[in-house]
């Protein structure tokens, strides 16, 4: 399945850099008004409405059409859950856009920005965000030079792990830190240790049907020393297949072959104490704190440590981010307000309040103490976060990414790497070809 949304994605991404935006859905530079003369801003969000984030967005949304009310400004939200994962959201949006029923501002993930900015589906936002203001948040949607997005929240991940099992196996982790991070080979010494009383740890292996092992995974390739694309976003070959590249797909398989991971760990294995660590971003917090209270009573029985370094510290960074869409909306006035609402500090603090990640901004006050999970979280975003490629065949490299993985368990990885390198090397040369 997941092989076929992406040809689809593929093709019509293809069709869309070929032909430039289609039908426009409207009469071109015509404005959204409501019977009262509000001028009506739509924003699509990639969550189900009554999902914890879901009501924070909407929360936001409510307190804008408060505050601009007297402005004749109202926004509309609309929620297209992810149902079919991250790429059924991304068929959404490639098909609105050839529709011509793009939503004025979308959420996005933020891999996909070079895609989408080719594609011409993002609107060029630089000269519409200062630079003082742009200045404030960690990252920037950025393509060629220009700016196609500010962020929501920012992600970084970790290892979660079990005290009480760490203690029974006379583990002490206490000196690895986001500043002083543990090694490969401390790391799966640890996991030795742990392979006795439980499986050692959930490398999130079996989350391959959309984006969750890319995001989770990809940092181990750039800890050792490896990459995927060269700084053009259109060379593949001799980087996905390096020999820095394939000793950090060998990491996770070593793990596989030791028996320290596996593709057959259940979904709440960590959760109901039968795994020692969890490979998880910021969103599992919230979850830690408020479920499984039979396994975790507090946040004395849990911790979160950071990846692990070889060649250099790395780890996962880039979420979800606002852009602005090149609709028919020609006068982007109001649309600027609702964007610059939405990732305001204020709203940037709300929305990570419900979903455990950090906010994007720099300017959001927070109170983590040294150690926290949080702490931990952020201090690793600053001091080793590293974006997934940037190229506008992204969607190509997520599939061989995951087909990589897959592989693992019984074939050699650089059997896996050439095939992975041919791949998105041919969709990279089509993609090039069709502009120049």
């Amino acid at each position: 399945m997941k092989k076929l949304l992406t040809a689809i994605l593929s093709v019509m991404l293809a069709l869309i850099l070929s032909f430039g935006m289609t039908a426009c859905g409207g009469d071109p530079g015509e404005e959204s008004t409501d019977k009262d003369g509000n001028t009506i801003v739509k924003i699509m969000f990639h969550v189900d409405k009554s999902a914890t984030e879901g009501q924070a967005y909407q929360k936001r949304i409510n307190a804008f059409n408060a505050a601009y009310k007297d402005k004749k400004i109202k926004a509309q939200a609309v929620f297209k859950a992810r149902t079919a994962g991250a790429s059924g959201y991304e068929t959404e949006l490639l098909n609105n856009q050839i529709e011509g029923t793009l939503a004025d501002i979308v959420t996005f993930d933020a891999p996909n920005t070079a895609a989408y900015a080719k594609s011409g589906l993002l609107y060029d936002i630089s000269n519409l965000i200062s630079s003082e203001d742009q200045a404030k948040f960690y990252s920037l949607n950025k393509y060629d030079g220009k700016l196609y997005g500010l962020p929501i929240q920012e992600s970084s991940a970790g290892f979660f792990y079990n005290k009480k099992i760490f203690n029974q196996a006379g583990i002490n982790v206490s000196g690895y830190t986001a500043e002083n991070p543990w090694t490969f080979e401390q790391f799966k010494a640890v996991c030795a240790q742990l392979k006795s009383h439980c499986t050692p740890v959930d490398m999130r292996i079996d989350a391959v049907k959309d984006e969750t092992a890319p995001y989770l995974l990809y940092s181990f390739i750039h800890a050792a020393g490896g990459s995927f694309t060269d700084s053009t976003g259109y060379v593949a070959n001799g980087y996905y297949n390096s020999a820095e590249t394939a000793k950090g797909f060998q990491f996770i398989k070593d793990l596989i072959t030791a028996g320290y991971t596996s593709y057959e760990i259940g979904a709440t294995d960590f959760f109901t104490g039968k795994v020692g660590m969890y490979l998880s971003s910021g969103w599992t917090i919230p979850d830690l704190d408020n479920k499984y209270k039979e396994h975790f009573k507090n946040r004395d029985e849990w911790g979160l440590l950071p990846y692990p370094k070889d060649a250099i510290a790395a780890s996962a960074t880039g979420s979800w981010s606002y852009a602005i869409t090149n609709n028919h909306h020609t006068d982007k006035t109001a649309i600027v307000e609702l964007l610059k609402w939405m990732t305001s500090a204020e709203s940037s603090k709300a929305i990570t309040d419900a979903t455990g990640m950090i906010p994007a901004r720099k300017d959001v006050e927070n109170t983590y103490a040294v150690g926290t999970p949080e702490y931990t979280l952020l201090k690793q975003l600053e001091l080793s976060g590293k974006e997934r490629p940037v190229t506008v065949a992204y969607p190509t490299f997520s599939t061989t990414f995951n087909q990589v993985i897959t592989g693992l368990k019984t074939s050699e990885v650089s059997t896996l790497l050439a095939a992975a390198t041919n791949t998105l090397q041919l969709e990279m040369d089509k993609l090039q070809n069709l502009h120049g």
